[in-house]
């Protein structure tokens, strides 16, 4: 494959798995890229035209970008920083005993990087590939390379799964690139413009977590599916079609469907089902430990809205009017069965607020539960200046008009949205 635009000139930093398939790939797509590790091995490997480890059809693409001469390795990273425009960082973050990444290799390249940079007098872009807590790439920017403006640092994380590392590069089902600098962010994306894939542009710090979520995701899937799967067995049930046919469903089940932070779920379905799964699991001796820390999660998510008025006014919330706008579980429903709302409401209350409150639909039945509560009175309309209920916004003055006509100043405006 041919790059339609011009060549730029990589330096790959560390030719372990992520980076001599990231080095041969970008090599394919016609950019002239130079590998960098201390390894001897993986080096001459390179420049041999073989690869350091097996992986399907890595052996070849590095035949072929070393018979074109777009390919070759050092260990001098000096000599691979030389006429780079982007330094690729692919060395390993493995984990420490506590848990923590270890970033010692990380901080070493980047030293090296800054000394070998020091007499030039043009700009590099480094991006990092390796997997990295939120924030580190603006540390290694203070850090490591001194805030110099001539280097502009980008995240730029692999998704690359061992045994199928060069058809996910190749073929890959997201691309991402975060940065400060747009004009750095642009050329690092546009390393993998011959793929036809967007990639997508976002921040620093997003580029950074978006590995840990893709990651931490597949992972509850794995364990999720293994989960349900013992309890289906337990019950007499081939776990492996009961999970074929929820993956058939991609229009709620494999898709951006309740993927969205937002507020607790309720209503009659979710918060029972679950409830009836963990309890039917510990009759079979089965615990369900995701199950359970989905309820636990769940219940934390409704007070979160709380914690924050208490964090801004104190936990003595007498005097204080707040205004709550959604009152159903969810959008376009009266059903306030489990709703969220009913604990932050009940969690406010107990603190000593005054409430008003404003549903489209749900008003009558939030008359009904919550009849004879003097705190809490309903509002004859919504604001205008508010039009989207079900938008969580920040804290803001606003006014409400109730039934009898009078009006009143409230401190805060709490917009509900349920996640469902």
């Amino acid at each position: 494959m041919n790059a339609s635009i011009g060549e730029t000139r990589v330096a790959v930093l560390g030719l372990g798995y992520v980076g001599s398939v990231t080095a041969a790939c970008l090599a394919h797509l016609g950019h002239r890229v130079t590998g960098v590790d201390r390894d001897e091995h993986k080096v001459k490997s390179i420049e041999t035209g073989t690869a350091p480890f097996y992986e399907p059809g890595l052996s070849e693409l590095i035949q072929e970008g070393h018979e074109s001469g777009r390919l070759s390795a050092t260990t001098s990273l000096g000599l691979a920083l030389e006429h780079a425009d982007i330094a690729l960082i692919c060395v390993g973050t493995p984990s420490e005993r506590n848990g923590n990444l270890g970033l010692d290799q990380l901080r070493r390249v980047c030293g090296q990087i800054a000394t070998a940079w020091q007499d030039k007098d043009r700009q590099l872009i480094v991006a990092v590939r390796s997997t990295v807590f939120p924030g580190t790439c603006e540390e290694l920017t203070a850090e490591c390379l001194g805030g110099s403006d001539r280097f502009a640092v980008v995240s730029n994380p692999e998704f690359l799964r061992e045994g199928n590392a060069v058809s996910d590069f190749l073929e890959p089902s997201l691309i991402v690139v975060g940065g400060v600098c747009p004009t750095a962010v642009e050329k690092v994306a546009a390393l993998y413009h011959p793929l036809g894939v967007e990639a997508c542009v976002v921040s620093l710090r997003t580029a950074e977590m978006i590995k840990y979520a893709c990651n931490t995701f597949h992972a509850l899937k794995v364990a999720f599916a293994n989960e349900m799967g013992a309890l289906s067995g337990a019950l007499g049930i081939p776990g492996a079609e009961v999970m074929d046919t929820l993956c058939r469903d991609t229009k709620l089940n494999i898709s951006p469907a309740y993927l969205k932070p937002g507020f607790a779920f309720g209503g009659s379905c979710l918060p029972k089902d679950v409830k009836a799964l963990i309890r039917t699991g510990a009759e079979h001796g089965n615990a369900l430990p995701i199950l359970e820390a989905i309820e636990a999660v769940n219940d934390a998510q409704k007070l979160v809205l709380a914690d924050k008025i208490v964090k801004q006014f104190g936990p003595d919330l007498s005097g204080k009017r707040f205004a709550l706008w959604g009152l159903a579980f969810k959008p376009n429903t009266d059903d306030m069965r489990e709703a969220p709302s009913r604990r932050l409401i009940d969690e406010l209350l107990r603190r000593g607020a005054e409430l008003v409150a404003y549903d489209p639909v749900a008003m009558t039945e939030a008359r009904r539960i919550y009849e004879g509560e003097p705190r809490l009175r309903f509002a004859r309309k919504r604001a205008r200046k508010w039009r989207n209920w079900w938008a969580l916004r920040n804290l803001a003055a606003t006014s409400f008009q109730y039934r009898n006509g009078e009006r009143r100043e409230c401190w805060g405006l709490c917009c509900l949205r349920s996640c469902v």
